[in-house]
């Protein structure tokens, strides 16, 4: 008459072995969707970012066009006279160089 342990202690931790690679394959496959799914949403942010910071330099350009360019005077003006820039002569000292 079989018993109710009747499973070998081999087979009963060959199927908690399975049990537990199959476990961990099933986690890692998520993990994996997980990482591809993040990394989609953060491409897709990312370029949305790029073309919200594009958009907005050109909406600011449109609205706000550049100061225009001086235009010449009528009245000519004096050019500054050049200075005379003398550099200093070093003078001696009687203290030793190190």
């Amino acid at each position: 008459m079989a018993g109710r342990g009747s499973k070998s202690a081999q087979s009963r931790t060959e199927a908690e072995r399975v049990r537990l690679h199959n476990a961990r394959r099933a986690w890692h496959d998520g993990q994996i969707r997980r990482r591809v799914r993040d990394n989609t949403i953060a491409s897709i942010v990312g370029s949305l970012i790029v073309v919200a910071a594009i958009g907005s330099q050109v909406a600011y350009a449109q609205a706000n066009p550049p100061a225009p360019d001086p235009t010449p005077s009528v009245e000519p003006t004096e050019a500054p006279l050049p200075t005379d820039t003398t550099v200093p002569e070093p003078v001696p000292t009687d203290a030793p160089v190190e």
